[in-house]
């Protein structure tokens, strides 16, 4: 076998590193018990050990307990190949496969049923009897070791199950690829008072007032130029610098700013409020879509959705400038404009359920409301939804009535999914209607 072909061997086989693991136990396992034997079973005191029957019941328990694992870890990594293969890329299964702490907890488990077997077998007598004190010891460790993979593993498996982890596994990986070949010089971008992103991720945190501080010695203005929560490629620029009468500067090193941004594999609710709207926003579009057809799943959605808009309707929202103790302004950000979030609440839910009478009267109260609480700098955004829902019922509906029974706002229930008993008449009998879902 030639070498190129026994480093692809090594490198995609999925059972080489747990096989070294298991004759690794078994190495552990006869060297401790030889050490055992030749101390006369003395090294360790039985206060330590237990009984013979203690150390039989513990022994035993520790086998089954390995062998559950064991399964557990190989079908969690058989789920998350399945999930994979149907949700995202069946290219996918290799990676997922080549992933070396799922052999690694696999290796330990099965090292740890070994040791735990092999010890078992030297135990003797019931009460006063023959205990290997330092292979019990070793079972110890190795259970101990166990119980820490398997909190790991299961942190590891959740966070390899996630979509953004699967496309970082992928990435990182093709990264290091052209780092290896090509050398960790990422192409600059922009101009040289310009700081650049030293490696990829989206900007979960900002330490605001560290940056200010940092421009404030420097006699400076930064300039955040993507948006917290924005993907950041390497080498792209992260910060403008630029002194305080508007000439380019170039008075901070980059780990003086960079360290207080901190990327993110994926973005996070901490600073992101717009992220949260995404979430709801792709809930809803996704339960519109075929095959799932769920508008009630999509009126959810905008329940929440009309809810968080309806709290930042009368408030101010961030400028982006923050200033240092002297009023100076040191840092400035962009930030997300309240047409920004109108648009991202409910552009594309309008476009994907424009055929769908519960969620096109849902909107139609949402915009309502909003429209009652939004100061008048603020109804342009609304009204522009209001005239493309109007516009994207008509084209899905044909028929005028139906296009009224679509645009009428919904203040009844009829979007709730739930039904709705009307007051009985008098001289007549009380009647429940069930309202269209």
């Amino acid at each position: 076998m030639s070498m190129l072909r026994l480093q692809r061997f090594v490198r995609s086989s999925l059972w080489l590193l747990p096989l070294g693991c298991l004759a690794a136990g078994v190495l552990l396992a006869v060297g401790a018990l030889a050490v055992d034997r030749a101390t006369g079973y003395r090294l360790v005191p039985q206060s330590l050990t237990g009984t013979p029957s203690d150390a039989q019941t513990i022994l035993s328990s520790f086998a089954t307990a390995m062998v559950s694992l064991t399964s557990l870890v190989l079908t969690v990594t058989l789920v998350a190949v399945q999930l994979a293969m149907g949700q995202f890329s069946p290219r996918i299964v290799g990676a997922l496969l080549d992933d070396r702490f799922n052999q690694l907890a696999i290796g330990l488990f099965g090292a740890t049923f070994l040791v735990a077997v092999l010890t078992l077998r030297e135990v003797r007598g019931s009460d006063t009897g023959i205990v290997p004190g330092l292979s019990m010891l070793l079972s110890y460790v190795l259970m101990l070791a166990s119980i820490v993979a398997l909190v790991l593993f299961v942190h590891h498996a959740g966070q390899g199950l996630r979509v953004a982890g699967l496309i970082d596994l992928v990435g990182d990986r093709s990264r290091a690829f052209i780092v290896r070949e090509h050398g960790d010089v990422p192409a600059a971008a922009g101009s040289p008072s310009d700081v650049l992103a030293a490696r990829p991720g989206n900007i979960v945190r900002v330490d605001r007032p560290a940056l200010v501080a940092a421009a404030r010695r420097a006699d400076c203005v930064l300039e955040l130029v993507p948006v917290v929560g924005d993907f950041v490629v390497g080498g792209a620029p992260l910060f403008r610098v630029r002194s305080t009468d508007g000439e380019p500067a170039a008075r901070l090193g980059a780990a003086d700013v960079t360290r207080h941004v901190l990327l993110g594999p994926e973005r996070v609710h901490t600073e992101d409020l717009a992220y949260g709207i995404r979430k709801l926003v792709d809930i809803g579009v996704r339960s519109i879509a075929q095959p799932f057809n769920d508008p009630t799943t999509a009126v959810q959605a905008l329940h929440r959705l009309h809810d968080l808009l309806r709290q930042i309707a009368p408030r101010p929202l961030p400028c982006g400038e923050h200033r240092d103790a002297d009023g100076v302004v040191r840092l400035v950000e962009r930030t997300v404009s309240w047409d920004g979030y109108v648009r991202l609440a409910f552009d594309e839910i309008r476009l994907a359920g424009a055929s769908e009478p519960q969620v096109t009267r849902k909107l139609c109260a949402a915009l309502a409301d909003l429209k009652g609480v939004a100061p008048p700098d603020r109804q342009a955004p609304l009204d522009r939804q209001l005239r493309l829902l109007d516009a994207a019922v008509r084209r899905a509906h044909d028929d005028e009535e139906d296009v009224l029974s679509a645009l009428t706002p919904d203040t009844e229930g009829i979007g709730s999914g739930e039904d709705v008993t009307t007051a009985p008449r008098p001289g007549t009998r009380e009647r429940s209607a069930a309202l269209p879902r």
